[in-house]
């Protein structure tokens, strides 16, 4: 059973990471799941103390995750029209992986603004970079998070790696 935790904590652990750069999959709370897996196993020692805290970091940011590209579009002078539209184009950016992603929210803020205000392409064209900073920020935010939680589930498998292995 604990072999079986310790894959699917795994797994959860590789989704968090991917999850961190895809807006479907659940970024850091799924490295965090991970996490909880390895200590569920009976080898490793619950430590409620490190399990809360990172749960924590992982929940604020989930929630800071879902302002900061709207802080970023706001921040360049955008509206809520380039918000969604940063939206729409990071879901439509995702079927034309790698730069899809990327180039999606931009151009969607863009294509937003320029729906509220066909007259500014300048405004629409600022709106749209603040949109894409804000979705470089989150997106670094929670890809470092859910690499420091694969850092740990990597640090605290090795550490009882020995009993892991051991097929007594």
């Amino acid at each position: 059973m604990d072999i079986f935790l310790i894959l699917l904590g795994f797994l959860f652990i590789i989704i968090g990471i991917v999850g961190s750069l895809l807006p479907v999959l659940p970024g850091p709370l799924a490295s965090w799941f991970g996490l909880l897996l390895l200590y569920l196993t009976k080898i490793v020692p619950i430590d409620y103390t490190f399990l809360g805290i990172t749960l924590g970091l992982a929940i604020l940011i989930t929630i800071i995750d879902n302002f900061i590209p709207a802080m970023g579009t706001k921040k360049f002078g955008g509206s809520n029209y380039g918000v969604i539209g940063s939206l729409l184009g990071l879901i439509v950016g995702m079927f034309f992986i790698p730069f899809g992603i990327i180039i999606g929210p931009f151009l969607g803020a863009y294509i937003g603004e320029m729906i509220k205000d066909n007259k500014d392409s300048n405004k629409a064209l600022k709106a749209a970079f603040g949109s894409f900073i804000g979705f470089l920020a989150s997106s670094l935010l929670k890809f470092i998070t859910s690499l420091i939680f694969a850092g740990f589930f990597i640090s605290k498998f090795w550490e009882y790696k020995d009993v892991f292995l051991s097929f007594n």
